[in-house]
This record gives structure tokens, C-alpha cells and sequence, in this order.
């Protein structure tokens, strides 16, 4: 099986094709995780928020696509496969060779206009996160921070933010439209699960001056924001990060059987 192969779900089976031509394709849903040695994290969570994004009156039968694409993931190596449902109805399976993956990024500020269509719908804005990424690699950073209209941090393009008020693990008041990331609830849940403060508030960057900022995602899980560029000042307490990522990595569960 090669390192990257795209499928189409045709007449209740996947089949893979050559190559899929994306001009003028418009993605209504979409949903990745990573696969480590056949073991991923909350991959009910990700099934969850894709089939509630997909729109059932453009396509046939999306959890039964949704296990047959599971199924084909390698149990071997490290994996980042993806999910689609386009405008036209159809859905499609990616499997990909996991990037590189890294335990640290610097961000800045979105600073254009709102760039979301549907803030709340992982799919339809992939393309134009891309995009605000890109840009913000100008000023040296890695990742684009979004801002609500009222100027408060909602998200990155590609990644939850959660951040430290000492002891009290904080993140985005529930009114600010963002994606719901699978990666972020289940460090909240870890939380509350070990008896960690939690608290949800609406601030603005310099707001978040001397705390500890953390990007969480699929691919990467947590990672830990080293600097944001003509951003507030940032803090590391020792430990903490290596120690939570143990914690949520502990937290990954096979996926079952491939297909034979």
C-alpha cells in the first residue's frame, strides 16, 4: 500500500482511484486522525463529529463508509488518514503517511478579516486555514491564532487552544464559535477526570500575558506555544507538557481488526 492513496465510496465499497482533480470541489465535511502502530485517540469522538457534519440527503450510508475506511488503515507505522464529503455527494478516504510531528510552535495573530464560513463545521474552511497558515509564516510562526469579532482568542486554524491560570487548566468561553476539537475534550475530560480545575473564559491575547498557551490537534496533540509574535509574553511550567502528553498517549486504543 503505498504512502499516500485516495478512495472513492462507490456502491457500498471503497475503490481506490489514480488521482482526484479538486478544482471547484467544495468540501462539506471532513474529519483526520493519527494512527500509531493501529492505536489512535477517541476515534469515537472523531466518528461522532463527522457523521454529525455530513449532510445524509447528499450521500449513501456515511457510517458504514466511515468503518470501511477504518478498517482499511495499516495496524503497522504511523498514519493520518482523513474523511471527506463533498458538495456533490461524494465520499472519499484518504490515507496518508503521518508528517512530522513536534512538541512546540510559535503563533501570531490572525489579523485579516473573519476568514470562516462555518466556524462550527470541520470541513467547508480546511482550504482557507491553509491559507491564514501560510500567511502568518511572514512573521516566523507556525500556526495562525483566530479572533472573534469582539476580539477574543477562539482558536487556531488548524488546532484547540487550552492555557494555565496557575493550577486551573483554562480555554474558550462555549459562545465562540470554533471547532470542536476531539484533542482539546479529551485533555478537559483527562482533567476533570483527575480532578483538575477547569474554567472556560472569553479574553484577548493580552489577556493570556504570562501564562502557559497550549495548541492541541489530531497530528500533534499537545503541543506547547513557545513564542507569539507580537503577541503577549508566554510561560512553560517544567514537566507539565511531557507529562500530560504521557497521559493523553496512554489514553490511545486500537482500532480492531483491518480488513482482510
Amino acid at each position: 500500500m503505498s504512502a499516500s492513496s485516495i478512495y472513492r465510496w462507490q456502491n457500498g465499497s471503497l475503490a481506490a482511484i489514480a488521482h482526484l482533480d479538486m478544482t471547484d470541489i467544495v468540501i462539506e465535511a471532513a474529519d483526520s486522525w493519527l494512527v500509531t502502530a493501529g492505536a489512535t485517540l477517541a476515534i469515537d469522538l472523531h466518528r461522532t463529529r463527522f457523521l454529525a457534519a455530513v449532510r445524509p440527503a447528499l450521500s449513501a450510508d456515511p457510517s458504514t463508509f466511515w468503518d470501511a475506511a477504518v478498517a482499511l488503515i495499516p495496524r503497522e507505522s504511523d498514519w493520518f488518514p482523513r474523511v471527506e464529503q463533498h458538495a456533490t455527494g461524494q465520499l472519499l478516504f484518504r490515507l496518508r503517511s503521518a508528517p512530522e510531528r513536534t512538541r512546540s510552535v510559535v503563533v501570531a495573530t490572525w489579523m485579516g478579516a473573519e476568514p470562516r464560513t462555518t466556524p462550527r463545521r470541520k470541513g467547508p474552511d480546511l482550504e482557507t486555514m491553509g491559507v491564514i497558515r501560510n500567511a502568518v509564516q511572514a512573521s516566523d510562526a507556525d500556526e495562525a491564532v483566530i479572533l472573534s469579532p469582539d476580539g477574543y482568542v477562539a482558536e487556531g486554524a488548524y488546532s484547540g487552544l487550552l492555557w494555565w491560570r496557575g493550577e486551573i487548566l483554562c480555554g474558550p468561553a462555549a459562545e465562540l464559535d470554533r471547532i470542536d476539537s476531539v484533542t482539546t475534550r479529551s485533555v478537559l475530560t483527562l482533567a476533570t477526570a483527575l480532578g483538575v480545575e477547569t474554567f472556560a473564559e472569553s479574553v484577548t491575547p493580552t489577556e493570556l500575558d504570562g501564562v502557559e498557551l497550549w495548541a492541541l490537534s489530531a497530528l500533534h496533540g499537545i503541543r506547547i506555544v513557545t513564542r507569539w509574535t507580537d503577541g503577549p509574553s508566554l510561560a512553560e511550567k517544567p514537566g507539565r507538557l511531557e507529562l500530560w502528553r504521557k497521559r493523553l498517549d496512554a489514553l490511545r486504543q486500537p482500532l480492531g481488526p483491518a480488513a482482510r
